[in-house]
């Protein structure tokens, strides 16, 4: 399964440790110049991703174009454009990306979002991690990670963790 990766994604995987479910969720994930660019600016620029290294299960691949329809949307940040158009262009099954912008064109251009969440669930049902739930209060607690608590009860009931 051919999967890009937004910035987001890989910082909160390797803040929590978890990099290695990109390898075993997804066989790895592709990477736009610009999300690489976008990871390493952050890791050296804000406090909490400080020494942070890109997974090394993402593979790096230019983008040849963007698509107009992400050129001109301003919610999106250079590595969204990215990666979308990446996932466009390697006709990938899905793009790996938490911000509602983000998830938002890519649901206009018909690309499939996973965010942190959907992997952290997919993780647990394939038995990968033991709980959701002290992953969940690392990210929300240390990393300012911002969820609703829709999507964290959802997430949360899903895996077994709360009562249905």
């Amino acid at each position: 399964m051919i999967v890009i990766a937004d910035t987001s994604v890989l910082l909160n995987l390797a803040f929590l440790q978890q990099e290695r479910l990109l390898e075993n969720l997804f066989q790895g994930a592709w990477i736009p110049t610009a999300v690489r660019d976008e990871f390493v600016r952050l890791t050296a620029s804000t406090g909490r991703f400080a020494g942070l290294a890109l997974p090394p299960q993402c593979r790096m691949k230019a983008v040849s174009s963007v698509p107009v329809l992400l050129q001109t949307d301003a919610r999106l940040d250079a590595g969204e454009r990215e990666a979308l158009a990446l996932a466009l262009e390697m006709q990938a099954a899905a793009v790996l990306m938490d911000e509602a912008a983000g998830r938002a064109a890519a649901a206009a251009v018909g690309v499939t979002a996973i965010g942190t969440m959907g992997i952290l669930l997919r993780a647990k049902q394939q038995r990968l991690i033991a709980e959701i739930a002290p992953l969940l209060r690392v990210l929300i607690v240390e990393a300012r990670f911002r969820v609703s608590s829709e999507l964290i009860r959802e997430t949360l009931t899903l895996a077994g963790e709360l009562p249905r």
